[in-house]
């Protein structure tokens, strides 16, 4: 009889090619991997793996067998996590990675929906390896990742403008930016007391590059505080400008604490998705986070 473990087994020695990492990634030791895949090997009747200096490498005959079960081995872990997930207990706590400078305008929305949620602030790529390894369960990210492990949804645009204090005069700049006079645009903006999020201002040097066409803008920040959010807060108490995410501007806009400067077409927008871990249990979690993430962003 068919062990269905068994193929579990097989399918991460070969995405690993290692017996040591398939079995920190299983939760079993490594010579009940060695078993597994004897037993396995026994059953096929053909030897699946060949030993090499680091770890081991798949036969043809592996190669072959893995594109025979992968898809049906895929099919029957969505049927078991379609059962895990009806019984998804809502006080469970939950971990969602997410950058500090989004955290404000998108993760504590999912506040009013779950009861323990444990946030973690890191940027893309550290958010994708802690989900990649299961240390996490759900990261917002603004990066495509190729990936197989992971699940990636889109959720929406977001997109960097420029907004001001609401007690500067911005009707000069309004009249040079109908009229593309794209120099004087820049000199106007150059005059002002600027903010930024971190000290090598890449929201700045992002904008200028995709709308000035220079890759190193002339202006100098006047304040640098270490939270967008935060930034924004203070930006609105006093006078200056900034480059900032819309979704975070979106609140202070909207109370009129902050006016938008500049909103360009030639600033391209930038997609957000939710990662997640294969064979978690947390499809329904995933699936309120993206409706509600979504539904933010639209």
């Amino acid at each position: 009889m068919v062990n269905l473990e068994w193929y579990r087994t097989f399918k991460s020695v070969y995405k690993n090619g290692n017996f040591s990492l398939a079995a920190k990634e299983l939760f079993i030791s490594q010579p009940a991997v060695s078993q597994q895949i004897s037993m396995l090997e026994a059953h096929v009747g053909y030897k699946l793996f060949n030993r090499k200096s680091k770890g081991v490498e798949p036969t043809e005959y592996a190669k072959l067998l893995n594109n025979l079960i992968i898809e049906a081995l895929d099919r029957l872990e969505n049927v078991e996590n379609g059962f895990r997930s009806k019984a998804f207990d809502a006080n469970r706590l939950i971990t969602v990675g997410i950058s500090k400078h989004l955290f404000s305008s998108m993760a504590s929305v999912l506040i009013s929906k779950f009861d323990y949620i444990d946030f973690s602030f890191h940027e893309n790529d550290a958010l994708f390896e802690l989900v990649n390894t299961k240390k996490i369960d759900f990261a917002i990210v603004t990066k495509k990742y190729d990936t197989f492990d992971t699940i990636q949804k889109k959720l929406g645009e977001i997109r960097q403008i420029i907004v001001g204090s609401k007690n500067i005069d911005a009707t000069k700049l309004q009249s040079e930016i109908h009229k593309n006079d794209y120099n004087t645009i820049e000199n106007w903006l150059n005059d002002q007391k600027w903010y930024s999020h971190d000290s090598g201002i890449p929201h700045v040097k992002l904008f200028w590059l995709h709308v000035f066409n220079k890759k190193r803008p002339s202006m100098v920040s006047n304040y640098i505080i270490p939270s967008e959010f935060e930034m924004l807060k203070v930006l609105s108490q006093n006078s200056g400008v900034a480059v900032t995410w819309d979704i975070n501007a979106k609140p202070f806009i909207r109370n009129e604490k902050l006016q938008v400067l500049w909103e360009t077409q030639l600033m391209p927008e930038t997609a957000a998705y939710l990662l997640s871990a294969k064979n978690t249990g947390f499809n329904l979690a995933a699936q309120e986070i993206e409706s509600e993430l979504k539904r933010l962003l639209s």
